[in-house]
């Protein structure tokens, strides 16, 4: 199928993240030349979850939250209700894209949609993410194999951000975490997530979006 199109699910605002990193493992394993990427759209209940590079003593207030132990690159981070995920599954050499590109494509979609809301936003060459003035709105992780990519970004938009208290946010001891709402934000979840969806798409050169059920491949 031609790289200009793209799968999009919209899975819901409470979607286990277990099943969802195994699905995406999963999609990634079976897919072949002509298998059509996919880009989802989520918010996770409550989860921490450790890249490969991830240290113990980046967890430094252990709760009830689970730690679920993934292949991604880079440290601790959280996912939690009123955060908006999205997963690529994107096979990189037919989009002719690069790993540092892709990082900077997609850090350039969350600085231009919080553009589109008045806030001034910039990505940084030592830690990957998009920040406000210091402090961290999006966080970035990926896994890269024979070329495909998954995992992807999440964007900070409105919720209980406690639990970033409990760890180094991607192993950066006192950074601070931010989200759109504390910076004025007040627009319904469902439209930025549509926002997001629809700036990433461009930002990477899709030319036809295809809507698929909510439910994981």
């Amino acid at each position: 199928m031609p790289s200009s199109q793209v799968k999009i699910r919209r899975l819901g605002n409470d979607t286990p993240y277990q099943p969802t990193y195994l699905a995406m493992q999963q999609f990634t394993a079976r897919r072949d030349p002509k298998t059509v990427d996919e880009i989802w759209l989520l918010q996770h209940p409550p989860t921490y979850t450790q890249g490969t590079n991830g240290r113990a003593e980046h967890l430094i207030n252990p709760t009830d939250i689970p730690v679920i132990n993934i292949d991604r690159g880079g440290q601790v981070t959280y996912h939690g209700p009123g955060q908006w995920v999205i997963y690529l599954l994107i096979d990189m050499r037919r989009l002719k894209i690069g790993v540092r590109a892709l990082v900077s494509e997609l850090e350039q979609s969350v600085i231009a949609l919080l553009k589109k809301h008045h806030i001034t936003s910039s990505a940084r060459s030592d830690a990957p993410g998009v920040y406000v003035d210091g402090a961290k709105i999006a966080a970035l992780g990926l896994k890269i194999k024979r070329g495909h990519c998954y995992h992807g970004l999440s964007l900070n938009v409105a919720m209980d951000l406690t639990p970033f208290q409990g760890i180094n946010p991607c192993g950066y001891q006192g950074m601070e975490v931010t989200d759109m709402q504390q910076l004025g934000v007040d627009l319904d979840q469902e439209t930025i997530g549509t926002q997001l969806i629809e700036i990433v798409i461009q930002q990477l050169g899709y030319q036809e979006m295809i809507i698929l059920d909510n439910q994981l491949p």
